[in-house]
């Protein structure tokens, strides 16, 4: 037992460190070297508290996004681009339910008034994609040569296009080398791909600009990804007729991620404050921390999502507001594609994975024949309680948030007057009374999940790295402190 006057000076130090991390790498002071190692032999009890040894910080941030055309009948285009392009054979991707519709109709009709473009179809993308369903696409790529791919559909089916690519070019690569670590090796992509183009269907996952790929591991029953700018469409063809046939189910849900992709990424920790700096370029990741060219993006996207939103719920034939929520999502997509996304996200990946062997719920309005808890719905689920436990880390930020989905400006006395201390609270009632009016579950207990399900939630999102390592207020993610924040969030997202 250490005397009473050192374990004074230890806990100051322990306090101290939950402030500020200790620069004194070089420090010659005998004293204080006894006593900072002292403070780190009693890591124990520094919980919830910023690691006392100093890693390098990122300095910089990259802004990497696709090309986007936008515009009303911009599909018929595709087939001149493609030949623009010189495409000697094309990999067409769309799943079974878009292969029936008008989308995919016009573009088979581009692709065929181009002369000698020689294109194969893959028609059996998987809604809400598998380790399995990937590789499936990823096989037919393979046995194809093909020089450009066409991704028509939702996000699943970009993603999918995105993982055929990928390894069509890696033809010897196994799934899990690209995968983000830890849960695969999360390898540099250092070849460059063949030319991919999306035509988005949905407006929700802004795939259609990103590096990002998304996919069920079935085995470990979480979902989880890709995310490398090598990924990413040269092209994003935004066409405001493409969502004319999309259920009001899917809006809101597709709707919903882009609401989360724009809050995460405004309130992702600074570019400033991520760890390690790389020490190669090419390992700096997609997803980098809130960064100002981001926030200009995803700032843009939550307010026209607050706005049009709940339109396209009470009217799914608006036009105007179909179409402001196609250029939403794209531009949060550029938002979160370059800064990431954090908490809402990481725990949606379970709880949509866990479903399928779990509660079995079937969200209505999703004509599949399995269990679905639809992405956007997943991530919703605990978007009240996230948002309060991180609203302390950046309350101006929270703040603007807040006066968003109230509908008045920030300088407004209902929002000036509210304490930093109670902003959280403020917006967790704020983003429940906005998904109420969409008809969102009312958490995760009406999915199905209850309090014995929390463990096994908590358990499949601790390995979302590329995502946690994002989330402000959450300390050492993989350390005990990480454990006991996620279980208070979920715990409190059982209902709300």
């Amino acid at each position: 037992m250490a005397p009473a006057a050192t374990r004074s000076t230890i806990f100051r130090l322990i306090n101290a460190s939950q402030h500020s991390a200790c620069p004194c790498h070089g420090c010659k002071s005998a004293s204080h070297n006894h006593a900072h190692h002292g403070a780190l032999a009693l890591n124990q009890l520094r919980k919830f508290a910023t690691p006392v040894q100093t890693v390098e910080k990122e300095y910089a941030f990259e802004v990497a996004a696709s090309n986007l055309r936008f515009g009303e009948g911009v599909t018929r285009e595709v087939g001149m681009d493609l030949k623009n392009m010189k495409a000697r054979k094309v990999g067409v991707f769309t799943d079974p339910t878009v292969a029936k519709l008008k989308p995919m109709q016009v573009v088979l009709e581009s692709l065929q008034s181009q002369q000698d473009l020689p294109f194969e179809v893959y028609d059996q993308v998987l809604a809400e994609p598998t380790e399995e369903s990937w590789r499936q696409a990823i096989d037919w790529a393979r046995q194809r040569d093909f020089s450009h791919f066409l991704a028509i559909g939702g996000g699943s089916v970009i993603d999918t296009a995105k993982a055929a690519n990928l390894f069509a070019v890696y033809k010897d690569a196994d799934l899990m080398d690209f995968v983000n670590a830890p849960v695969g090796k999360g390898l540099p992509i250092s070849e460059s791909l063949r030319p991919l183009i999306a035509v988005p269907t949905t407006a929700g996952t802004g795939s259609e600009t990103t590096g990002a790929a998304i996919f069920d591991v079935t085995s470990r029953a979480f979902k989880t990804g890709i995310a490398n700018r090598a990924l990413k469409p040269v092209l994003g063809v935004v066409d405001t007729a493409n969502t004319e046939s999309c259920p009001t189910a899917v809006h809101i849900s597709a709707g919903l991620d882009v609401l989360f992709h724009s809050l995460e990424s405004y309130t992702a920790i600074p570019y400033t404050e991520r760890t390690p700096r790389p020490a190669n370029p090419i390992l700096r990741p997609a997803y980098q921390g809130s960064n100002p060219v981001a926030d200009i993006f995803s700032m843009w996207a939550l307010r026209t999502t607050v706005k049009y939103l709940p339109r396209i719920a009470k009217d799914r034939s608006d036009h105007e507001a179909r179409s402001q929520m196609l250029l939403a999502a794209s531009f949060a997509g550029i938002g979160f594609g370059n800064a990431g996304v954090h908490l809402c996200h990481g725990m949606s990946y379970p709880i949509s994975g866990l479903n399928k062997k779990g509660p079995k719920y079937k969200h209505p309005g999703y004509l599949v024949d399995h269990p679905i808890i639809p992405h956007g719905i997943s991530v919703a689920l605990t978007g009240p309680a996230v948002f309060q436990f991180t609203a302390p880390s950046s309350p101006d930020r929270h703040r603007e948030a807040l006066a968003i989905f109230n509908n008045v400006t920030v300088t407004d006395p209902s929002i000036i007057s509210i304490p930093d201390t109670e902003v959280g609270a403020h917006l967790y009632e704020s983003i429940a009374r906005f998904l109420d009016g969409l008809g969102v579950p009312r958490g995760l207990k009406a999915v199905g999940y209850n309090k014995s399900d929390v463990p096994m939630l908590v358990e499949g999102t601790l390995p979302q790295r590329r995502v946690l390592d994002l989330a402000p207020n959450i300390g050492d993610v993989a350390g005990e402190d990480g454990r006991e924040h996620l279980t208070r969030i979920i715990e409190a997202s059982l209902e709300y």
